[in-house]
């Protein structure tokens, strides 16, 4: 059995993850670090549910007992400071969504790797059953990517992510080219950024997100031969990326990727502010700095604990 430990227990992600790892008995969370939002209560009541072994109050003492460590916090901004302690003694980690936020972060990341470390993730979005079915179907029938559009909702990074991710799961073996804004449509009181994607081998992609409220995440895949559509079942999501990350502690065939490729999901989303900032430019990914605006992980905690708070009162 493989020991994860995870590292502040911000969002329903470290929960879910843990009921079903408990159901499938090839790994378990046995340790728990928190120095962020939630409370001791909350803590012990992580702990007891899931039958972890230990609380941790050191990060170089947690990585002396586990095989695998996921950083959970939902503070994009202190996720480098996090896997380091990991990283330092041979540690996998795996980074729940989204990886960092801006090009300083990103260079780490992809620095870190090229230096061995093992860094996983990010977003569930990227290893789903529908994913599965499409590349199921024989290449000879199901043609070559032309263009993949998908939609999602409530905000630009946490979630839009979930979106960037869906399409790196369908247009493998390829990297990110250029990013458009094309603009914001408006019904009522409820808006829709659009943004459009080239890759380096030609394919195209458009994502959507409506500004206001939860969306299922949907695509469309269009392709030499034809179209697919799919409303991602999102109970089934955790379940299908945990499979991956099982395979992977067990030494087997798996689909996750590396942080490189994870991190060209961050440089659509930074690249697609840039663009948006700039009143609909095209924004090169490689000329993409790190003096360019980010995402601000710091204030995304602060407004996400607000909002936990407010509703554990209710």
């Amino acid at each position: 059995m493989y020991r994860i430990g995870t590292v502040n227990i911000d969002t329903s992600h470290a929960p879910s993850f843990a009921e079903i790892l408990l159901r499938d008995n090839r790994a378990r969370y046995t340790a728990v670090y928190n120095d962020a939002f939630r409370t001791d209560e909350e803590v012990d009541a992580f702990i007891n549910r899931f039958r972890l072994e230990k609380r941790y109050y050191s990060l170089d003492e947690m990585a002396k007992n586990i095989d695998l460590a996921f950083i959970q916090g939902c503070n994009w901004d202190r996720h480098i400071e996090c896997i380091m302690p990991f990283i330092n003694v041979g540690v996998p980690v795996f980074i729940d969504k989204p990886l960092v936020g801006n090009m300083k972060d990103v260079n780490i990341i992809e620095s870190l790797e090229k230096e061995g470390a093992v860094i996983l993730g990010t977003s569930a979005l990227r290893y789903t059953y529908e994913h599965d079915s499409f590349f199921a179907v024989p290449e000879a029938d199901r043609g070559d990517i032309v263009h993949v559009t998908t939609m999602v909702g409530v905000n630009d990074f946490d979630y839009a992510i979930h979106s960037i991710e869906s399409i790196m799961g369908f247009l493998r073996n390829t990297s990110p080219k250029s990013v458009r804004f094309i603009g914001t449509s408006k019904v009522g009181e409820t808006p829709c950024d659009s943004y459009y994607v080239m890759f380096d081998n030609g394919a195209s992609s458009c994502y959507h997100i409506c500004m206001k409220g939860w969306q299922p995440s949907t695509a469309l895949v269009m392709t030499t031969k034809t179209s697919y559509t799919y409303k991602i079942d999102t109970s089934k999501v955790y379940e299908a990326m945990l499979r991956h990350v099982c395979n992977f502690l067990e030494g087997k065939e798996n689909g996750l990727v590396s942080a490189k490729i994870m991190c060209d999901s961050i440089k659509i989303l930074l690249a697609g502010k840039k663009s948006k900032i700039s009143g609909g430019k095209e924004e090169l990914i490689n000329e993409l700095t790190e003096n360019d605006e980010g995402f601000d992980g710091t204030q995304f905690e602060k407004e996400y604990a607000a909002i936990q708070r407010t509703n554990a009162k209710k």
